[in-house]
């Protein structure tokens, strides 16, 4: 690890890189991308600086502009501030049938914001709506800081919000 990425990536982070690093053969290190910039995300409270992706690239060896591609591309990563507690509620066809619409709804109302913004005190962010989460199984469902939550209803969301600090 470099001077460089022990200031930017905490030892925490360095050593789930390195869980992940270690599922891969040596010539698939790219592989571990998106396990870290999830751990190098969740160190800064939900969203990746540029510093933070130079930094795992330089420690996974693959080019920067690569590591930027699959951040940008994935709903999952945040390239800017949102909020302590990132809110993603699940709108494919799966989960709308199964009443993703009401958990919607629901949730707007409760925090009095709108998909893609956050609450004024910088508690939740609710993501644009998530075109699928992979938990059609148990719809309707939501991830909160990556923690799956499913089969919802009005009540259990409430219980999982008003959990959050």
């Amino acid at each position: 690890m470099s001077v460089a990425e022990a200031q930017v990536l905490s030892q925490h982070t360095i050593d789930e890189i390195d869980e992940w690093l270690s599922r891969y053969p040596a010539d698939r290190r790219e592989s571990a991308v998106l396990g870290a910039l999830r751990a190098a995300q969740h160190q800064n409270e939900g969203y990746l600086t540029t510093d933070m992706m130079d930094a795992i690239a330089d420690y996974i060896g693959m080019p920067k502009i690569a590591v930027y591609e699959v951040a940008s591309f994935y709903s999952m990563f945040e390239l800017e501030p949102v909020a302590r507690h990132n809110v993603a509620i699940c709108t494919n066809i799966s989960c709308m049938l199964m009443g993703s619409e009401c958990i919607v709804n629901h949730v707007e109302n409760k925090l009095g914001i709108k998909l893609g913004e956050s609450t004024p005190d910088g508690r939740i962010y609710l993501k644009v709506e998530e075109e699928c989460l992979a938990g059609c199984a148990g719809g309707p469902m939501m991830q909160v800081d990556h923690v799956y939550h499913t089969r919802l209803t009005p009540e259990k969301v409430d219980d999982i919000l008003d959990g959050l600090e």
